[in-house]
């Protein structure tokens, strides 16, 4: 059984086509499962939209939620399309991200550290000026992050665990965290949630996937489980590098992988 769990479409501002246009692609390339999965809306600013090129518009997040269960009823013979979302994580804001989803069927919620202290993960200048310690202590607070949303109780999904080395490949050599990625991928494994293999790393300066080979075979070890998204912004991305992802980590040694229905976890042996 193929699947995606990680797309996007134009209405977080940053992808390009329809979310019709994912799941007809999902469709040509052989896939039985196709999460829909954009960019939450920024829940706590006073701005409806207060980034349009980074999420959607709070007040258009009930439209999303909409299109993608119509879309599920009219592919249903063809293919299953799964409602999700990508949530950002905030520790701070965590109840009211809760509350914001809590009246919608979500098949899973997808959660993403994607600022630290303020400032995107994907910011190359954030390092500028940064002694070892400094960099270290940047990674050492990126996992605890990590770690709380895995005890959140709110995502069955966490993205990209890596994704801080997306525009500065160096954050891989930096030596130091490794208690911390630990505690976070033990926090995976005891609230019985999943890591994804994301295919998107190889669109950014690190090339690859997140997360690295050694994270994965760590999660292995302590008994994470783990999920395939592409994190497509375009149509043609989507199951990109599928089979070499299941590849390598037959090679690891994981013997499965999962995915979430009505945020429940189905098993597919690899």
């Amino acid at each position: 059984m193929k699947f995606d769990l990680h797309t996007h479409h134009d209405r977080c501002g940053h992808a390009s086509d329809k979310i019709k246009d994912y799941i007809e692609a999902a469709i040509q390339a052989g896939f039985q499962v196709i999460g829909i999965s954009d960019h939450s809306p920024y829940f706590a600013h006073e701005l409806d939209q207060p980034q349009p090129g980074i999420a959607m518009a709070r007040s258009d997040f009930p439209n999303y939620i909409a299109e993608v269960l119509r879309l599920k009823e009219q592919y249903q013979d063809r293919i299953e399309v799964l409602l999700g979302v990508e949530s950002d994580f905030y520790i701070d804001q965590i109840e009211l991200y809760r509350s914001s989803y809590e009246p919608y069927p979500f098949d899973y919620i997808i959660g993403s550290v994607h600022q630290t202290r303020g400032v995107s993960i994907f910011n190359r200048t954030r390092w500028k000026g940064k002694d070892d310690a400094e960099q270290l202590d940047e990674k050492k607070h990126y996992y605890e992050l990590i770690r709380d949303s895995a005890n959140s109780g709110l995502f069955q999904i966490l993205g990209h665990i890596d994704a801080m080395k997306g525009y500065y490949p160096g954050f891989a050599d930096i030596r130091g965290a490794e208690s911390e990625i630990d505690e976070a991928l033990k926090a995976v494994a005891a609230n019985d949630i999943s890591i994804e293999i994301n295919t998107s790393g190889g669109t950014k300066d690190c090339g690859g996937w997140y997360p690295s080979d050694a994270i994965l075979e760590r999660a292995l070890h302590f008994g994470a489980d783990v999920t395939f998204g592409s994190d497509a912004h375009v149509p043609s991305r989507v199951g990109d590098d599928w089979e070499l992802v299941r590849k390598r980590l037959r090679e690891i040694g994981f013997s499965r992988w999962v995915f979430f229905r009505q945020k429940r976890k189905v098993i597919v042996p690899l």
